[in-house]
């Protein structure tokens, strides 16, 4: 199901149904102000394990006014809304709790929720915002896209030039290569789930409707009927896939499923002969039958073809690793430790898609990341560093200071800054430096937990309790470790 909404989808599905979904709503914890008389020692925060988004309720229209409709779907509607802080529109996808009546809606609302966190900050896909949940609905506030979809566009358009095309190209491919970089298949690949930022001629394409979307696991063979008539690669017919089906991308009209199972495809009929070589040369090859053969996102933004002018483009894009990667590095050394432990109690869960992007960039595959591996996985992502700058990426992401980045340095380094509105991971990592539940960490503590992860001296002590103690008892309350790990983080 998508959060963004779209026309007809012609999706095909096979879900199983395993179990009935009971919900006792969390009551919030009431916030008391800390004072050095009464310091507010942190109670253990509620799992939220009864909820589908795994957290407390949260009532979106605190926090957003509700405004016009934009659109229906299946399980909910889509509204502009406006922050009330700043003012700012984005739009809210309210998805009816009554209508998941399988456990297989709820994940699937679930795990959509966990990709658009984990692909946020790319620069054409959907800018995910928040998420919360209350008795009766899930809220997904993300980017507003009011340029309408792709498909609407081609049709309102009629005449593309080849050049017009490989421009849409470069961005569709471009989005397919990064989710599969990020570990991510997407599954529902068509043109109306591309969101055009604006109306203008020139706007930015921004994939959308993660609802189908997985994340990759090295080795499974995907069995799932899903997808759009019109765009399902034959071997999603078979019931044996993986992320290759992505790139499986052109409309077969004629007797769609039997076409596709046999790769009929036809370049004799109008507009074919017209088009250029080169053209038909890359659309051949992403409509190779045999998946293992068929061309990769990553080598198809290198054909002739679909190169900006026969080159790739020069415009540097910061990804959303690297945005984070950047944010770590400004970081004050409490932060990171901190952060360190919040990434070692992750679920496994929570951390797929960041899994398999170590795995990419860990190209040796022998559990960490070298600089030359860094930069080459950044450039795959778009970015384009001088080797001053990647490696001060190493050197404020390797904790340990031994070179290289290991799998708990990468995820501590790049993991979505969202998993700080968790109380309870706050909580442990509160715990790991108050080893005597005082409600405090002392200087102490601090100097013991630093000495723990060979990485204090006097000097760096002094300079972070005078940061964080807003107070100035000369010690670290929840309240105040609290607002130093939420404070600081870009919007990506």
């Amino acid at each position: 199901m998508g959060l963004c909404g779209s026309k007809s989808k012609h999706t095909v599905a096979t879900r199983d149904i395993d179990g009935y979904f009971s919900q006792e709503p969390t009551p919030p914890a009431v916030a008391v102000e800390a004072t050095k008389e009464s310091p507010r020692t942190p109670p253990p925060p509620s799992s939220g394990a009864s909820t589908i988004l795994g957290k407390p309720f949260e009532e979106v229209r605190s926090l957003y006014s509700l405004g016009k409709e934009l659109g229906r779907g299946q399980f909910g509607v889509t509204y502009v809304c406006t922050d009330r802080a700043t003012g700012a529109t984005y739009a809210c996808k309210s998805i009816s709790k009554r209508k998941l009546s399988r456990r297989s809606d709820r994940d699937d609302v679930k795990r959509e929720v966990q990709i658009m966190q984990h692909l946020s900050g790319q620069a054409n896909i959907v800018e995910f915002r928040g998420a919360y949940e209350d008795r009766n609905s899930v809220n997904v506030v993300m980017e507003l896209c009011a340029g309408g979809d792709l498909f609407d566009r081609i049709s309102a358009k009629g005449d593309y030039s080849e050049r017009e095309a490989a421009a849409v190209g470069r961005a569709v491919v471009g989005v397919v290569n990064t989710c599969h970089f990020m570990g991510v298949m997407h599954r529902d690949l068509k043109p109306e789930n591309f969101l055009l930022t604006t109306n203008d001629e020139d706007a930015m394409l921004k994939a959308t409707d993660f609802g189908l979307s997985v994340f990759i696991e090295e080795g499974k063979v995907y069995k799932d009927m899903v997808g759009s008539v019109y765009y399902i690669a034959p071997e999603v017919l078979k019931q044996r896939y993986g992320k290759e089906i992505d790139v499986w991308s052109a409309e077969t009209e004629r007797g769609i499923f039997d076409a596709i199972s046999k790769g009929e495809f036809d370049f004799e009929s109008t507009p074919w002969p017209t088009i250029s070589s080169s053209a038909k040369d890359l659309i051949g090859k992403m409509l190779t039958m045999d998946p293992k053969k068929r061309i990769t996102a990553s080598e198809a933004l290198q054909h002739p073809w679909l190169k900006e002018g026969g080159e790739a483009s020069d415009k540097p894009i910061d990804s959303a690793v690297l945005i984070r990667l950047k944010q770590f590095k400004a970081m004050n050394k409490l932060k990171k430790m901190a952060l360190k432990v919040i990434a070692e109690n992750l679920s496994e869960e929570e951390i797929k898609g960041l899994k398999q992007m170590f795995s990419n960039m860990d190209t040796d595959k022998n559990g960490s990341i070298t600089y030359e591996e860094l930069k080459t996985g950044l450039a795959r992502l778009g970015s384009k560093l001088s080797e001053t700058e990647i490696k001060q990426l190493v050197e404020a992401a390797d904790v340990d200071g031994n070179g290289t980045i290991d799998y708990i340095e990468f995820i501590t380094a790049t993991m979505h800054r969202h998993k700080l509105e968790r109380d309870e991971h706050l909580y442990k990592a509160f715990q790991y430096f108050d080893k005597d539940n005082s409600g405090f960490i002392t200087r102490d503590e601090l100097e013991s937990a630093m000495k723990e992860q060979g990485m204090g001296d006097a000097e760096t002590i002094k300079e972070i309790i005078s940061e964080v103690d807003r107070d100035n008892d000369g010690k670290i309350n929840y309240d105040e470790f609290c607002s130093m790990m939420r404070s600081g983080i870009q919007k990506e």
